[in-house]
């Protein structure tokens, strides 16, 4: 496989499934059993080749960030394709990890958090103790014993609070969840007013995005401010999972709506002619090379906004469609998912022959909600 590109300019790339580029921008509807077929060939590489490293990536430890974006979306397309193969292989997941959150940062850090969507759903599904106890008991301490860190990039415990966006993902949703689950409202009231300073802190008012975190207010590329494809997908995705978990009409699920709507809005502006969105979003003519981690998680959240009544479905489903598709390009025949940014915390660069799990993760929470779309 051979990638060639010209600056401001995207050159076809070829893959083993067709081509990654311009001249497959469609917004044609796929049918459900395309949708269906790609998520198993999708999923089915990425467990087979979960405990080995390559094509770019490490391996990585069950609780790690990472896979808990994976186990996000595979939850996801367990649930869409009731086969037991794939709620088997997140229940070994959580039996391995005795049920408990990622250790390697700390009690209060987001990205330990990540793995309890994924045992919160499966304490749904099977109603054992054991599935929710330990995030629970971990929430409690946080609740009653609350950081006082500032969220100023590089102060003391700086992370030990959401002052980074991918935050926004991780840990939000384990808060909405419990609080849908136990029907206590201290996990939610926790959960806004932590999400309400992150936003008030690094949300540009002006262009509805999210800054990565504080050390890029500043920083400019090409003359652009720097707002992150995949940073902001971690955003509008988290936002999906939280409302999918909030009633209707609540201060705090109008609160949640306000933020997605400003950014369904502008993304929908971002989106490049190809379907992808770049890697910076506004410098797409800087990063011409398609990227799937952070088109996987605006789709999905494009299409949960639709199927779920928020967003207007005429003004929005050609922006679902595009995206769509335009992952399909990068999906190998075997089914690894190319084009994947590697672990970074800004626009960079991505390979047709690399992939990463996190982006796995939010090509299923897509096709997850593209295959309700489908007819």
């Amino acid at each position: 496989m051979n990638s060639i590109f010209k600056k401001g300019k995207l050159a076809l790339t070829i893959l083993t499934v067709g081509i990654c580029g311009t001249a497959w921008a469609q917004t044609n509807a796929p049918t459900k059993q395309e949708i269906h077929n790609s998520m198993q060939k999708v999923a089915d590489w990425q467990i087979e080749n979960f405990w080995e490293a390559g094509h770019g990536r490490r391996v990585h430890q069950p609780t790690n960030w990472t896979n808990g974006a994976l186990y996000v979306g595979m939850m996801k397309w367990a649930n869409l394709s009731d086969d037991e193969t794939y709620t088997d292989f997140l229940e070994g997941i959580g039996e391995k990890t005795e049920w408990k959150l990622g250790e390697r940062h700390g009690l209060y850090h987001a990205d330990e958090h990540a793995v309890g969507q994924m045992y919160l759903e499966l304490y749904r599904k099977f109603d054992d103790e054991k599935m929710l106890e330990p995030t629970q008991k971990q929430m409690e301490y946080i609740i009653y014993h609350p950081s006082q860190s500032s969220l100023h990039w590089k102060t003391p415990y700086h992370q030990d609070r959401w002052n980074w966006c991918d935050a926004l993902f991780m840990s939000p949703p384990v808060w909405a969840k419990l609080t849908k689950i136990t029907g206590e409202e201290k996990y939610l009231d926790f959960m806004v007013s932590e999400f309400k300073a992150t936003t008030d802190f690094l949300f540009d008012k002006k262009e509805s995005l999210y800054y990565r975190d504080e050390s890029f207010f500043d920083k400019t590329d090409n003359g652009t401010k720097i707002f992150w494809s995949r940073g902001n997908g971690w955003v509008f995705a988290g936002l999906a999972n939280i409302l999918e978990e909030l009633e209707p009409g609540t201060s705090e699920h109008k609160y949640f709506v306000k933020i997605y709507k400003k950014m369904a809005k502008r993304l929908k502006e971002l989106q490049t002619a190809d379907g992808y969105w770049a890697m910076s979003l506004l410098g797409a003519e800087y990063y011409p090379t398609p990227e799937t981690s952070g088109t996987g998680f605006f789709t999905f959240g494009f299409a949960w906004g639709i199927n779920n009544g928020i967003l207007d479905k005429e003004d929005y489903t050609p922006v679902v469609w595009k995206g769509w598709n335009a992952l399909q390009q990068c999906v190998t025949d075997d089914g690894m998912l190319g084009y994947v940014q590697p672990i970074g915390a800004a626009p960079g660069q991505a390979w047709p022959d690399k992939t990463e799990v996190y982006g796995v993760g939010a090509y299923l929470s897509a096709g997850s909600e593209v295959y309700k779309m489908a007819q």
